[in-house]
């Protein structure tokens, strides 16, 4: 067997201290799918649009105009000012396949989410964007995994979070943008009281 080498994740937590919602993925993509240096990085993966579609009503509010590439400083802007923090629910991973699927991404080291809660002292909801994520999460605190676009109430050391399961923001995920949409505006209307 051919020794796959072990990946650290090249971005820090980005932990807004007002954050009322801390959203996890399972890992970044390789570095050269990226079209910026922060979360959610590949072109082809749509969160942006849909954070663009809910807040704005235009998908392409946080694209920079004639570039393949998203704003981060907006971005950034955006989740401090909403109250989103952002990380992964893997710190260590090896890819079985040279893409940035799920599927082929084994988990060698689970992120140690205990220490990103305790940074996030108003965070109340965790949510997860596909399914990686949430198996990670349900090995992690031993929780059952809640429905798409629904959540499960977990205790984790004193505190008790929602723990919502999104939709993949990923083009692979078979659902449009707008329906994605719809189960995102749905957790972050609920999460916000908006």
């Amino acid at each position: 067997m051919i020794n796959i080498p072990i990946e650290k994740h090249p971005l820090k937590p980005f932990l807004p201290k007002e954050a009322k919602l801390l959203m996890l993925g399972s890992f970044p993509p390789k570095q050269e799918r990226w079209s910026m240096n922060f979360f959610y990085p590949n072109w082809i993966n749509d969160m942006w649009r849909i954070m663009g579609l809910i807040f704005y009503e235009d998908k392409h509010y946080f694209e920079i105009k004639g570039e393949k590439k998203f704003d981060k400083e907006k971005i950034e802007k955006f989740c401090i000012e909403k109250g989103l923090a952002l990380y992964d629910t893997a710190c260590e991973v090896r890819r079985l396949k040279d893409n940035a699927s799920d599927k082929f991404l084994e988990v060698v080291t689970p992120t140690d989410i205990n220490v990103l809660l305790r940074e996030l002292c108003l965070c109340r909801a965790i949510v997860v964007t596909g399914q990686k994520a949430t198996d990670t999460i349900c090995e992690t605190y031993n929780c059952n995994a809640p429905a798409v676009g629904e959540f499960v109430n977990i205790q984790i050391d004193t505190r008790e979070f929602q723990f919502w399961r999104m939709p993949s923001s990923s083009r692979a995920y078979p659902l449009s943008l707008e329906k994605k949409a719809e189960y995102y505006k749905k957790m972050l209307y609920s999460i916000f009281n908006l």
